[in-house]
């Protein structure tokens, strides 16, 4: 199955959302409570095709962006760090007139869901960190990503992009489909998404990243919050004890590891991933609503 036919018969609409004047692709689906998607570094809303359908079908009103600079977002000529995609999802709320959501945030968006319920802890409902970066700095990480990353983008070869989604993923067999590689080839080869890679990969760089990480003291502030924690066990980006630091540091967390599962949890284990999503946000409204 590709990443459109996951959505085919479902009423969803993609349009581009004008965001405090940052023109930001955006797909929408679903009536009632908002549950906004957010994809990790390089990456695109169709990282959550597998999981729109379930969370629509259950009574939730589905957002999946292009973050700041990624996509077919439009990508500012400055670097973007951690407070201005707080500052661009604080804005795609206002734009969308929504007060609350629940974020649901993979990898970098993970760090920017954290980040953003710190800041604004009343606009979040519940949050999920899915492989969330952002309280590590670890150089052989932030090599592989920046290396990876650039050689997609700078080399006409489709082949390295398939090569850096493989890299997501414990089994990519079925899991880097033909479409999905080329969707994400089309968005490296923009030629403002060329012109503005050093912009997207500033947070590999040691500087940079030790100035935006999420700090034990930000993910204290955390503690009110309904939080869930999902790791793959197979993660290359990050080993199962930075889940759990993570766990420790955000009192009354959950944390679920999955087996045989990397980067992409959501997209990998998506049968799984959606279940327990789904309980996680029926009972996050359940506490809101006492």
């Amino acid at each position: 199955m590709t990443a459109w036919l996951d959505l085919t018969g479902l009423p969803f609409t993609i349009s581009w959302v004008d965001v405090a004047g940052i023109r930001t692709r955006s797909l929408r689906a679903g009536e009632g409570p908002d549950v906004v998607f957010l994809h990790g570094t390089s990456g695109h809303l169709e990282a959550f095709t597998r999981n729109i359908r379930a969370h629509v079908d259950a009574g939730y009103r589905c957002h999946a962006i292009d973050m700041l600079g990624h996509g077919y977002t439009d990508k500012p000529n400055y670097d973007y760090e951690i407070p201005r995609y707080v500052d661009h999802l604080r804005d795609y709320l206002d734009a969308c007139d929504i007060a609350t959501a629940h974020l649901a945030g993979e990898s970098l968006g993970g760090w920017v869901s954290a980040a953003f319920a710190a800041e604004y802890p009343l606009r979040v409902r519940s949050l999920q960190l899915i492989a969330a970066g952002g309280t590590k700095a670890n150089p052989a990480v932030m090599e592989r990503i920046k290396t990876s990353t650039l050689q997609a983008v700078t080399e006409n070869d489709i082949e390295l992009t398939r090569q850096r989604l493989n890299l997501l993923m414990h089994d990519p067999g079925p899991n880097v489909s033909d479409e999905l590689v080329e969707v994400r080839h089309r968005i490296y080869h923009q030629p403002d998404f060329v012109a503005n890679i050093g912009h997207l990969l500033c947070l590999q760089d040691m500087t940079i990243r030790q100035r935006n990480l999420l700090t034990p003291e930000t993910l204290g502030k955390l503690a009110h919050l309904h939080t869930l924690i999902i790791w793959g066990m197979d993660n290359p980006f990050g080993d199962v004890p930075e889940a759990r630091k993570m766990h420790e540091d955000i009192p009354n967390s959950t944390l679920e590891l999955f087996d045989r599962c990397g980067h992409w949890p959501q997209h990998e284990q998506a049968d799984r991933y959606n279940r327990l999503a789904l309980d996680f946000l029926a009972a996050s409204d359940r506490r809101t609503a006492t």
